[in-house]
Order: C-alpha cells, then structure tokens, then sequence
C-alpha cells in the first residue's frame, strides 16, 4: 500500500524553468550554446554546485564570467526564479493527497538558490513533510544514497513510496531500493498511475484516510 508520494520539481511540479532561463539569457546576448554549456552541461561545476561544494555566490559568478555578462549574482538569480510557474494541477494534487492522509515527499537534484527563490514566490515547500536534497545530502541523483535518505527521512517502507522523475536512470536506482517508480510522461497519466496504485488522488471532505 502506497503511503507516501514523491514528486519531482523541475519537469513535474515546475514544468519549463529551465527552458525559459536559457530563453532569457539569449535575450540578453548569451549564446544560446554557452547558456546551456554553462547552466546544463558543465559537468564539475553543476556537480560541485549542486553538492554543495560550491555556494550560490561562486556558482553563478563563475557563470557571469563564462557569459561575460555584466550581471549581478542577485539579478541573475532573479532572472532565474522569473522564468519558473508552477503546474497548477500538480500543485493542487499535491495537497489532495496529503489531506487524503498520504505523506508527500520531494526528491531533488535542484541548488540552494532555486529552492529558496521558488520558496519565496511560491511557498511551495509548506506541502511537503519530507525535503530530501542534493546539495543537502552531498550526491545527485541517481546516487542510491539519495534514495536511501529519502527512505529514512519518509518513515515508511520502500516499498510504500511512490515516486516519479523524467529521468530512467534515476527510477532505476530507485527502483533497486524497493521504492515504487514511475516514469513522468504528462499529468493524466500520472494521476491514472496513482489511481491503479490505490491511491485516493480525488479531493473530499472526510478526515483522511
């Protein structure tokens, strides 16, 4: 039985972020091949950003200065968190599941700078029990160890957490634990997932499950 839900951000609960960012660094004269070497590509450095080996002040001064933009580190980090809308209907799933009595969880590669910023425009962490981060727990998904403080911090099985991602490899190592996955293709799909699974995923007034 299913009692905890993972969702993932970027792709799922915050849909075309990071499509957008690169869409307004272009704009202000960014290559559109260095915006994304630098914010996707760039392997060391994402990897000891999002470790949190590197803080948000040398992540994205070490940008500026690949894109050679004039740029403050607040101003582009503002420029980020504008491109960012939430799903309104992940939104509101979320917080179905969670007065249906299911605990929801959130799994995620994301840095100290997006979560703050996505915190402060949408509040959106006030849905979640459990914050499981890679900045925070020092390896990236698909790394089992991120899925194994998930695990711990959830409170139940593995096997009672649903969790879902745009990225196989990530299911995979999740899956390998005994937690439930499923690839995120679109939103009706998801839900017709979780209604197989069981799971009450239809708002209403009882007192939870």
């Amino acid at each position: 039985m299913i009692k905890a839900i993972t969702f993932d951000l970027d792709g799922v609960y915050f849909p075309n972020g990071k499509i957008k960012f690169i869409k307004n660094l272009v704009a202000l004269g960014v290559p559109e091949s260095e915006a994304r070497r630098v914010f996707l590509q760039s392997d060391e450095m994402n990897l000891k950003y999002k470790t949190g080996q590197w803080t948000d002040e040398q992540f994205w001064s070490w940008a500026l200065s690949e894109w050679k933009s004039d740029k403050t580190v607040p101003e582009i980090i503002k420029l980020l968190i504008e491109g960012y809308e939430v799903d309104p209907r992940v939104a509101d799933l979320t917080r179905t599941v969670r007065v249906n009595g299911y605990k929801t969880l959130i799994c995620s590669n994301n840095f100290p700078a997006r979560i703050k910023g996505l915190q402060a425009k949408f509040g959106f962490l006030d849905d979640f029990d459990v914050v499981v981060l890679a900045c925070e727990v020092g390896v990236l998904k698909p790394d089992k160890k991120i899925f194994e403080e998930l695990i711990k911090n959830s409170g139940v099985r593995p096997d009672e957490i649903f969790y879902t991602d745009d990225s196989q490899a990530a299911l995979d190592s999740a899956k390998e634990l005994g937690i439930v996955a499923h690839y995120y293709e679109n939103f009706e799909d998801f839900i017709v997932t979780l209604e197989n699974l069981g799971v009450s995923a239809t708002p209403h007034t009882g007192m939870g499950r």
